[in-house]
């Protein structure tokens, strides 16, 4: 059976609880709006929209992980932001936002993976050295836009460049505008942290 919701003005097919397939109404279409918004700053992106947390979680940075290295191979890159929607708790209800001028963006948050479970991450803590950077810079053009950064005890794949982390945009309320107004300031943000 074919299930089409409509939330917040946007009509998607559901292929579970709050997730889609659809590139154009996911977390991915918020990534494409960051590499938009990024690009005509000048900076130079790669998004990739490879599935691989479906149609199961399980496995899915062992599947992402062959994803990234393939991409990194041959190039000089930076920053790779493993693009995420918080997906704490399971209610509409939760939707983390902050008031940039008139208007609400979601919250975001940054993800660090250690060495901690006991895989090899030795610079790990330059990961965590950028993203505070970058929320340093947030808080000075967006207060509140961040959520405090989470250390965890895995490496989410972030052992493969010093500029790694996860970036959990939102949670299971906001809505898709709310994402791509944070883009929108985390582009801004890049530009004044890379100049």
């Amino acid at each position: 059976m074919r299930v089409i919701l409509q939330v917040n003005g946007y009509e998607y097919e559901a292929s579970g609880n709050f997730r889609t397939t659809d590139l154009n109404k996911s977390v991915a279409r918020v990534g494409t709006e960051l590499t938009n918004y990024l690009k005509k700053k000048g900076f130079n992106v790669t998004h990739n929209t490879t599935y691989h947390d479906y149609p199961a979680y399980s496995g899915s940075y062992a599947r992402s992980l062959e994803t990234i290295q393939n991409l990194l191979t041959g190039k000089n890159t930076q920053i790779v932001i493993d693009l995420h929607r918080d997906a704490v708790g399971s209610s509409s209800e939760y939707a983390p936002t902050v008031k940039i001028n008139d208007k609400y963006a979601a919250q975001m948050m940054f993800v660090i993976g250690t060495d901690g479970g006991g895989l090899e991450h030795p610079n790990w803590k330059q990961n965590l050295k950028m993203a505070v950077k970058i929320q340093q810079k947030a808080n000075e053009m967006y207060p509140g836009l961040f959520r405090p950064i989470i250390i965890r005890n895995s490496r989410y794949n972030q052992h493969l460049t010093t500029g790694s982390c996860i970036i959990e945009v939102g949670a299971t309320g906001n809505t898709l505008d709310q994402c791509i107004l944070s883009m929108q300031c985390l582009s801004n943000i890049f530009e004044e942290v890379c100049k």
